[in-house]
């Protein structure tokens, strides 16, 4: 029975550790696209000056934003799985200097 509870709780780990979001993945796939070279007036990733006014506005604002698109940017960006926590986190991982 302890093998089976270690075995469970192993398996366990391992599924939360799978289902981590990977902001810098998730990036790669969905906001480099525009943000990278500030495509279509997209601010700049990596580029705090760029992103110093749209932050003022509020990570809801944001965040709506991205939920139904703005400008060029289409509704859900290029992430139609994220959720609004996943796009606060990318928002704060693109507004962050390298």
């Amino acid at each position: 029975m302890k093998k089976l509870a270690v075995m469970a709780a192993v398996l366990a780990a391992l599924s939360t550790h799978a289902q981590a979001f990977d902001v810098a993945a998730k990036y790669q796939q969905s906001c480099s696209v525009c943000h990278a070279n500030a495509v279509a007036g997209a601010p700049k990733s990596f580029d705090k000056a760029a992103w110093e006014p749209r932050l003022t506005k509020g990570m809801a604002t944001l965040v709506s934003s991205v939920t139904n698109g703005l400008n060029a940017m289409p509704p859900r960006g290029l992430c139609m799985d994220c959720t609004a926590d996943q796009y606060q986190q990318l928002i704060n991982y693109m507004a962050a200097p390298k």
